[in-house]
């Protein structure tokens, strides 16, 4: 009878110090798991100081590589110090918990290793530049796929993890092969959300709106700030937002100024009296837009677009190197022509005419010959800045782009 006691403790001593020695393994394993990605993790950054690649992975892939590492060494150690407790219900609950563990942050890993990869390529295409279109819609495309990036490695991580656990790994697999079955389920319990997914995709890929674009849509002017896989942020002159569902711009029209180049064109328009000296204006436009930095030197036009009604309507076509400058550069067109005919041509000003004839209706202006007969100038003498198709370079290939190429003869 002496002895059970001394075997029950035995027993009992040699449990003890198998949990102490797994305990001791784990704590081993981490530890030398932690200081193999520091050596590397220091290594890299002392190798990696001139190339941007490394030094993405030490920003931000450092922390989801250290915990990986971990949980994967302690993972093992616990797995081949435990071999006393094979079949022991409390040794198959922690290896499971720990190769979930392992399935979510390698997730992570792949994650941060995709994302330090996107931005190494965002890299090399930079936005603040004049010229940066194919830059914006790179970027545009980078950052859609991140976001389904994303989105595809935490699907397939909950499969994974599904998985592991035999009641439910029909429905792990299903989410893994039964793409179909789920789109369709989805389709039908969130046909908008969707909708606007494959919208988003649409956009990204075909060029038709990027990030940093200049855009009018619902009447608004502005810059696409924010696109993703839902939803587009679209930042207005007066900092307002304005937040569009992307199948907005897939379903209906607008407005977008930047698509092929930044470079743009805008008008100014006036209803003066018949009075208005054309040329002498034109002149003075050209005077003005020649002495502001706004204006890019390529269109500077001045038309009579309209003659009806009691008034001439002219119209101001001038250019700018991108759309915030061709706003301002409208604004000043205006703001000084309109001084300009206050100031020196006050007859041109708008106004309205009552004529009041002799009992035979004659009128006064019937009998008094000008004092000098005005100047006409033939076709061959427009000046440059009256054409908005032609008398440049630019207005040339404006022309042919309208035009179309010429039909061919028999």
């Amino acid at each position: 009878m002496p002895e059970v006691p001394d075997a029950w403790s035995k027993g009992s001593t040699e449990a003890v110090q198998n949990y102490l020695e797994t305990a001791v393994a784990a704590l081993v394993a981490a530890a030398v798991a932690l200081f193999l990605v520091e050596v590397v993790h220091r290594m890299t950054r002392r190798f990696g100081r001139r190339s941007l690649l490394l030094t993405e992975l030490t920003d931000h892939a450092h922390r989801p590589f250290q915990v990986a590492a971990t949980v994967l060494a302690v993972q093992f150690a616990v797995r081949f110090s435990t071999g006393y407790a094979v079949g022991e219900s409390w040794r198959r609950l922690l290896l499971h918990l720990l190769i979930l563990g392992v399935i979510a942050t390698m997730a992570w890993l792949v994650a941060g290793l995709l994302i330090v990869v996107e931005d190494t390529a965002l890299a090399r295409f930079r936005v603040d530049v004049p010229d940066n279109r194919h830059a914006r819609r790179v970027r545009t495309q980078v950052v859609m796929l991140r976001r389904l990036t994303i989105a595809v490695i935490v699907i397939l991580t909950v499969g994974v993890m599904l998985m592991t656990f035999p009641s439910v790994r029909g429905i792990g697999a299903g989410v893994l092969t039964s793409a179909g079955v789920f789109g369709v389920v989805a389709a039908l319990a969130a046909q908008s959300l969707l909708g606007n997914v494959f919208a988003g995709l649409q956009l990204a890929f075909s060029d038709a709106v990027r990030l940093d674009d200049v855009v009018v849509v619902e009447g608004e002017w502005g810059r696409i700030e924010e696109l993703t896989l839902s939803y587009v942020v679209v930042q207005i002159w007066d900092d307002r937002r304005l937040i569009l569902p992307t199948s907005y711009f897939t379903s209906k029209p607008f407005q977008n100024w930047t698509r092929t180049e930044a470079a743009v064109l805008g008008t100014a328009e006036f209803d003066v009296d018949w009075a208005v000296p054309v040329q002498t204006m034109r002149e003075e436009l050209r005077r003005l837009v020649e002495g502001t930095e706004l204006w890019d030197g390529r269109v500077c036009v001045l038309q009579v677009t309209d003659a009806t009604g009691g008034m001439v309507r002219l119209r101001a076509l001038v250019s700018a190197a991108d759309a915030g400058s061709l706003w301002d550069l409208r604004c000043l067109v205006r703001e000084h022509l309109v001084a300009w005919i206050r100031d020196n041509r006050p007859t041109a000003m708008p106004r309205l005419r009552t004529e009041l004839g002799d009992s035979t209706s004659n009128l006064s202006w019937q009998w008094v010959q000008p004092r000098r007969p005005a100047r006409r100038l033939s076709d061959t003498e427009a000046p440059d800045d009256a054409r908005v198709f032609g008398g440049s370079d630019d207005g040339d290939a404006r022309s042919e782009a309208f035009v179309g190429p010429e039909e061919t003869r028999p």
